[in-house]
């Protein structure tokens, strides 16, 4: 059955159809093979279920705040801050565009929204200095991972939503490895810096220079405030953080920098929607998957199979990220955490594995299988954006990687690393909607 399933997905997929076709037509497949006695009104049944989970209003409202601040100005000014400060040392565009990474993910929540946003300044900004298209490429595109690690994360609401794991708990958690994984790769832009003689900007910016654009970021900055500062505080919900995330970026944009108009929004928002009703016609799909894979016990014949009986922590998880990060590289991470999740879940917290730290790892392997080839979505939206050949902008895609590998053993290892949030939040955020 299992190679019934993969034969109809990757069928599919290399046929050339996008990746919801393959979600629904496997579950009918499978019921039509090997369950004929089954009502195929089951299926339907479960695409409603898939949608009635009052944390995926979070979804289209952060998409649509992104939106409207990626059309705006706000990446310009977290951009310009950013180099005023760091842009003069070795290295300092390179270091830039991580840290700008990390604060638009702060924003949008999704790694191709940060590749468009910051990728396209930042490129032109590195080939100035020196940098090499195969070096400026894949930090763009590995830095944009960071985007899933800080809140607001759609993979980290995703999980939430197929384990009930407290969404606020998952944003705070990722924070800490997310500026750890931004930290080494600031070292690894400096050193490469340093090994090839690669300049930041001519001259270190003046005082008045970096409060001129501090002041002018500090409204953007003021959104993962708004979002953590919220959330933490328990002033409101995820969900309600997502609404709150809308009306600030619509007052910023509209009203204070005056970049958009209101002539503007229905595009924007339109373009949300599009992108919205395809996350939910793959969330749909995923929860009649997942549905159909537990109706066959399939999960308990892999676990088995895989993981064996009575398993360590440290085993859960590196079979976790193996699986995830593979999943991830020929799939959309989101079709991923949707079908494997409810199959490792059950194991790992049996296993001791605390679901917050399960789901920070889980969500880092997204990211990087992403920014993978051969078939990361990241990738893909980089050709397009910067018109550049596949095999270009993989090239110099492995140093990043393996960082990024690095961190995930680091994590499996030292899953306490993940929940250090705990010592500065005694009491559990909550904050499940």
């Amino acid at each position: 059955m299992i190679w019934v399933l993969l034969l109809v997905l990757f069928g599919f997929l290399f046929a050339g159809f996008s990746m919801k076709v393959p979600m629904i037509a496997a579950p009918i497949i499978l019921i039509l093979i090997y369950f004929p006695e089954l009502d195929p009104v089951v299926l339907i049944q479960q695409y409603y279920a898939g949608l009635q989970s009052f944390v995926l209003l979070a979804v289209p409202m952060f998409i649509f705040a992104a939106d409207i601040m990626s059309a705006g100005n706000t990446s310009k000014r977290l951009l310009d801050m950013i180099s005023s400060f760091i842009g003069h040392i070795r290295g300092g565009y390179a270091i830039t565009t991580a840290a700008a990474c990390t604060m638009f993910g702060s924003i949008s929540g999704s790694t191709q929204a940060t590749v468009v946003a910051v990728g396209k300044p930042m490129r032109e900004q590195l080939l100035a200095t020196g940098y090499k298209e195969k070096q400026a490429i894949p930090l763009i595109i590995n830095a944009s991972d960071l985007a899933l690690m800080i809140p607001p994360s759609i993979s980290m609401i995703m999980y939430a939503v197929v384990t009930g794991t407290s969404v606020g708990d998952l944003f705070i958690a990722g924070i800490f490895p997310g500026l750890l994984i931004f930290l080494m790769f600031a070292v690894y832009s400096y050193l490469l810096a340093r090994l090839h003689n690669l300049q930041g900007r001519e001259k270190k910016a003046p005082w008045q220079e970096r409060l001129y654009t501090f002041k002018k970021a500090i409204l953007p900055l003021g959104f993962p405030v708004i979002i953590i500062g919220g959330i933490y505080t328990g002033i409101f919900s995820p969900t309600e953080a997502a609404a709150v995330s809308v009306g600030y970026a619509f007052i910023l944009e509209v009203l204070v920098y005056q970049k958009l108009n209101l002539k503007d929004i229905p595009q924007i928002a339109e373009s949300t929607a599009v992108v919205t009703a395809a996350v939910f016609i793959l969330v749909a799909a995923g929860t009649a998957m997942s549905w159909m894979l537990s109706y066959a016990k399939l999960p308990e014949a892999i676990t088995d199979t895989v993981i064996g009986s009575d398993p360590s922590q440290t085993y859960v998880l590196f079979i976790v990220a193996v699986f995830f990060f593979i999943g991830c590289m020929f799939v959309d991470p989101l079709v991923v955490i949707l079908i494997l999740t409810p199959i490792f879940f059950p194991v790992a917290t049996e296993a001791g594995v605390d679901p917050i730290a399960l789901g920070v790892i889980i969500t880092l392997q997204a990211a990087i299988g992403s920014a993978t080839p051969p078939f990361g979505v990241d990738i893909f939206t980089a050709v397009a954006v910067f018109e550049r050949p596949y095999t270009e902008i993989i090239r110099g895609s492995w140093p990043f990687i393996l960082i990024l590998l690095f961190a995930s053993a680091l994590f499996i290892l030292f899953p306490e690393l993940i929940l250090i949030y705990e010592y500065f939040t005694p009491e559990a955020s909550g904050g499940g909607t």
